[in-house]
């Protein structure tokens, strides 16, 4: 038969072949172990990118969540005077488009002490009203509430502050500034406390155990500014536009002002989470192609082993492209099938990946990811669209590839020279 007759390219009787080949046989149980392998690696591989990679992206917007829930997403300062005429500036950069609301705010750092221990804290004196905008402080509060913030001259603070400090609601917690009345003797330290009349749980560690809000007349009082604020939170619809919204905001601010932005305050630690997570994908990627390589490598014996079966099909009529479309699906079956299982394993684990932290945990009684280390109080997966394919169409490439060699030296092998010693 000639090469012409032999057929329409990935005739059945290919797939059929290449299904034989895969099937391993007790002579053959060697090559089937380097495809199981290659198989493993592969599904290993491709479900440790999804995952790493969705757990960085969930980690990374849980915080970028958090951090611009509770800062502005630009903080207007005041340049040359005082922010005394804070009400009209915050009025008058709420009206711009795009900006939701704008809250001056008091702040200063402060010790407080509990019946339990004392630990350093961050007092911040806002409204009522704007308090109750913040969507992470007054959407979680586990205890008390904020209908009565201002009134009552009393404190908010995080759930685990409250247990550090081994106080609960109405319970009583001092805080001592150390800028304090400048006397004869020195500066003496601010001293006064407070009940406490919510306690809310952010789910952010660092901030749980470190927020104190007072209401905006009381912390001027407690910090002696009584007719200025220290700056205005401004929050605008979509935190990735405050490049453009900057200006705007500059303009309608009507005084010298200096603005800074969450991309300018956070610079250092979100790149240190990109270059972190672009390493990991590049080592990670490592283990896929250790996988294609053992594909190299199987396939390469399987030629060797089938050389007489090769030559006879070649004498038969099987064309040189046959020989190499049945090589190519043999190898690429094993790499579909890793990157399908790996694909799935991968969406499994991310879609339980809180409880099978809780099960490892219990059953290593170890804590891990210690919200203490990690500022979250839970483990996140992002599965991204976009990503996820890369990691599938990169290994499905990197399959392919390993089968090209290998079936190119199997449609390249000379029938004389395979059945001259047989």
């Amino acid at each position: 038969m000639s090469e012409a007759k032999a057929g329409r390219p990935f005739a059945p009787f290919e797939w059929m072949l290449a299904g034989r080949y895969l099937r391993s046989r007790r002579r053959e149980a060697f090559i089937s172990v380097i495809a199981g392998f290659s198989f493993t690696g592969i599904m290993l591989g491709v479900a440790t990118l999804i995952i790493v990679m969705a757990v960085m992206n969930g980690f990374r917007g849980q915080l970028l969540e958090k951090i611009l829930g509770i800062n502005g997403h630009m903080v207007v300062q005041a340049i040359d005077s005082p922010l005394t005429d804070f009400d009209p500036v915050a009025e008058r950069i709420a009206g711009v488009p795009g900006v939701i609301f704008a809250m001056p705010f008091v702040e200063g750092q402060v010790l407080a002490s509990g019946p339990s221990s004392a630990t350093g804290a961050l007092v911040r004196g806002v409204r009522a009203a704007d308090l109750g905008k913040l969507r992470l402080v007054a959407g979680t509060i586990r205890q008390g509430s904020l209908d009565t913030f201002d009134t009552a001259a009393g404190v908010a603070i995080g759930l685990r502050m409250a247990e550090n400090l081994g106080v609960g609601l109405g319970d009583r917690v001092t805080l001592v500034s150390p800028k304090g009345n400048v006397t004869a003797l020195g500066t003496t330290p601010r001293v006064k406390s407070y009940p406490v009349t919510a306690i809310f749980e952010i789910g952010m560690s660092e901030y749980d155990s470190t927020f104190v809000f007072l209401p905006l007349a009381e912390a001027q009082r407690f910090f002696a500014t009584p007719d200025l604020v220290t700056a205005i939170d401004v929050f605008v619809e979509d935190p990735d536009q405050v490049g453009v919204m900057r200006d705007r905001v500059v303009l309608a601010a009507e005084r010298p002002t200096l603005v800074t932005d969450w991309r300018q305050r956070n610079v250092t630690f979100f790149s240190a989470l990109e270059v972190e997570r672009n390493v990991m994908f590049m080592i990670l990627t490592l283990i896929v192609l250790v996988a294609a390589l053992n594909i190299i490598s199987g396939m390469t014996m399987l030629v060797k082993d089938k050389g007489r079966d090769i030559a006879i099909l070649r004498t038969m009529g099987a064309s040189r492209g046959s020989i190499l479309r049945v090589f190519l699906i043999t190898g690429a079956a094993i790499g579909v099938a890793g990157t399908i299982a790996g694909f799935i394993l991968g969406l499994i684990v991310c879609l339980n990946v809180e409880e099978i932290r809780q099960f490892v945990s219990w059953l290593t009684t170890t804590e891990l990811f210690s919200p203490e280390l990690y500022y979250l109080s839970r483990l996140p997966a992002d599965i991204q669209v976009d990503e996820t394919v890369t990691v599938v169409g990169m290994a499905l490439l990197l399959s392919f590839l390993a089968t090209v060699y290998p079936a190119w030296r199997a449609a390249r092998l000379d029938p004389v020279d395979a059945l001259r010693y047989e």
